[in-house]
């Protein structure tokens, strides 16, 4: 059972799938992707080395939007970076240095990847805004774009509603008018008719359009998706570490994997259709599952989920080491995430509330304390519960797992 690509245009996939949060000039929209492929852009800021799962829903989107014969740009935000999106942020971002904005689009690149193809007819392609923004002139600049924003009108916008409050810097005021710039520039280079991101980038998203139909009096359209949210009406994505990585370095693929397996059963229709390709009769059979049996529906969701960003070997070795802990009862740990300790760190042992810290179970020592005081650490099955226990280098010769609570698990090893 596959999605039907060939009968069905980007719009129809989209609203199947409630994917589409908010569109400007939607009867419009609808018909011109009845009529053309058009180039569709995504804008990325590389402010870290890896994306993250709030960057998930629109590379689907994208994927989408190339199945069904648009052209992909990926735009990298090499020279927005240097401002930094105050969109949804109460302080100002960090500024990066030209040599770590280059680091992180490298590794940002070969995971776009995976998402979509740069290869065939429609072939995706990637541009850096820094190679117009950084020369741009200011006074030149700000003279032929300047006038088409009305600075009331930016005040109003969500996307600086929050910053307003600590202070908007005029340095990050501009950030608006260099992504509608963006638009503009591939509207002009590549014919480039729609923007596609998270729904945080509306007001911006809505300033390119109306910069451009202002200038071309052209059609240019941009759509967000929906924001990923748990039961409790806040965003998916957070961890024991932080946010859930797409980087394996970061977020191991089993952590990523149990990450979609404990998901709670109101959110496995949300997921089933936002984060994979499953079909949506397939998603709504999955999802009404109901008893002991909706676990089906989250092996399945996590599989599919973790073979996407990590591929088949690692989606299966995940799902192994699950069951094997969680399900058939027996001590393989070949997979588990493991932590590696040298000897000459801990020739004196190591404390339970340091290993806690070194192991990621914790963010600081009284948390790691508390913890163990109410029995949430056990090690090989045993439950820790004297903060002054210490492991030495004997008892960690054979390999040891660290449990936190009943589904985080941890190997130590001695090096």
């Amino acid at each position: 059972m596959e999605i039907d690509f060939k009968n069905k245009t980007i719009y129809d996939i989209l609203k199947e799938r409630e994917l589409i949060k908010q569109i400007t000039f939607e009867e419009e929209f609808k018909d011109m992707v009845k009529k053309e492929k058009t180039h569709v852009y995504l804008g990325i800021d590389p402010t870290a080395d890896s994306i993250h799962i709030g960057h998930f829903i629109p590379l689907m989107m994208m994927s989408y939007f190339q199945k069904c014969g648009h052209t992909p740009i990926i735009l990298i935000g090499g020279g927005t970076a240097f401002i930094g999106d105050p969109s949804g942020k109460t302080d100002m971002r960090k500024m990066l240095t030209k040599e770590e904005i280059s680091k992180n689009v490298d590794n940002i690149i070969k995971q776009v990847s995976k998402f979509i193809s740069f290869e065939g007819e429609n072939a995706a392609i990637i541009v850096n805004n820094g190679d117009w923004i950084l020369d741009l002139n200011y006074m030149d600049f700000i003279r032929t774009y300047g006038v088409h924003f009305n600075v009331n009108h930016m005040l109003s916008a969500e996307c600086f509603k929050q910053r307003m409050e600590k202070g908007l810097t005029f340095f990050e005021f501009n950030y608006m008018l260099m992504q509608s710039y963006d638009f503009l520039k591939l509207f002009e280079d590549y014919s480039c008719k729609i923007e596609i991101g998270g729904d945080d980038q509306w007001s911006n998203m809505l300033a390119g359009v109306e910069l451009i139909r202002k200038i071309h009096k052209n059609g240019s359209f941009c759509v967000t998706c929906p924001l990923l949210l748990n039961a409790e009406g806040k965003k998916m994505g957070k961890t024991e570490k932080g946010a859930l990585w797409l980087d394996k370095n970061k977020t191991t693929p089993y952590e990523f994997y149990q990450y979609w397996r404990n998901i709670a059963d109101s959110e496995v229709r949300d997921v089933l259709r936002m984060l994979t390709f499953i079909p949506m009769d397939e998603v709504n059979r999955l999802s009404s599952l109901e008893g002991s049996k909706i676990n089906e529906a989250k092996k399945i969701a996590a599989f599919e989920i973790t073979k996407l960003i990590h591929g088949e070997d690692e989606a299966t070795k995940a799902k192994e080491a699950s069951e094997a802990l969680f399900e058939n009862n027996n001590n393989n740990t070949e997979n588990m995430p493991t932590i590696k300790i040298e000897k000459s760190n801990i020739k004196n042992g190591i404390n339970i509330v340091d290993l806690v810290i070194v192991c990621n179970l914790a963010p600081s020592k009284g948390q790691a304390r508390t913890l163990i005081e109410q029995g949430g650490i056990s090690i090989n099955d045993e439950k820790i519960t004297d903060t002054k226990y210490t492991l030495y280098i004997e008892q960690l010769q054979n390999d040891i797992v660290i449990r936190k609570g009943k589904k985080v698990f941890i190997k130590v090893i001695l090096t």
